[in-house]
């Protein structure tokens, strides 16, 4: 990996020379999961580091899948095809949420929540930092807020340059109320009753 990423970098310098990029694509990896014991924490941990030091595009999960019944081989009932899944929104959030994976996890908690995607689940465990105003907060405070994403968040800062935002406006604009109504007010309002 170390070798690819530095000839990206290299040849990036020389690119007049060249018409073709090398690795076009950008440099990826994948990792089965479930086949071995490390914890969820760990995993993302490493995909953290490649994503900083190798400055890698994109990591992909899959789960261990067995397909010979080798005494050799790790036994699973079944796939685990829920935790590839949680993963890959926590790699999301790696990439494009400004989240660190010791936020996500720690040695306390080295696995992710089966009955709550990882953001819900960073917020829950981080309530005090709620309810945030959508009118005030910055673009990454509000990536932070479960029915919030990349999208939402950016419209949410432009559409707030004209006028305050109500939670009518917010529906239009695209958040997921239904998620998000715990977490967020409008000018101090809540959109449910305590």
């Amino acid at each position: 990996m170390k070798h690819i990423s530095n000839k990206v970098f290299s040849l990036e310098n020389e690119k007049s020379k060249y018409k073709e990029k090398f690795v076009p694509a950008g440099q990826t990896t994948q990792m089965i999961i479930g086949a071995s014991p490390e914890t969820d924490l760990q995993i993302i941990s490493l995909s953290e580091s490649l994503y900083n030091k190798f400055k890698l595009k994109r990591v992909y999960y899959s789960a261990y899948v067995s397909i010979n019944n080798d005494k050799n081989l790790p036994a699973l009932k079944e796939p685990p095809l829920l935790r590839e899944n949680r993963l890959y929104q926590a790699d999301w959030l790696l990439r494009f949420y400004g989240f660190n994976a010791s936020e996500l996890l720690n040695e306390a908690n080295p696995n992710f929540n089966t009955l709550l995607d990882p953001k819900c689940d960073w917020a829950i465990r981080n309530i005090h930092l709620f309810p945030i105003d959508v009118n005030k907060v910055d673009y990454y405070t509000l990536l932070r807020v479960p029915g919030i994403g990349v999208i939402s968040a950016k419209r949410i800062i432009q559409a707030r340059r004209m006028s305050n935002l109500n939670f009518e406006n917010l529906k239009k604009l695209g958040v997921v109320l239904k998620r998000a109504k715990y977490f967020i007010t409008c000018s101090r309002k809540l959109l449910y009753s305590l």
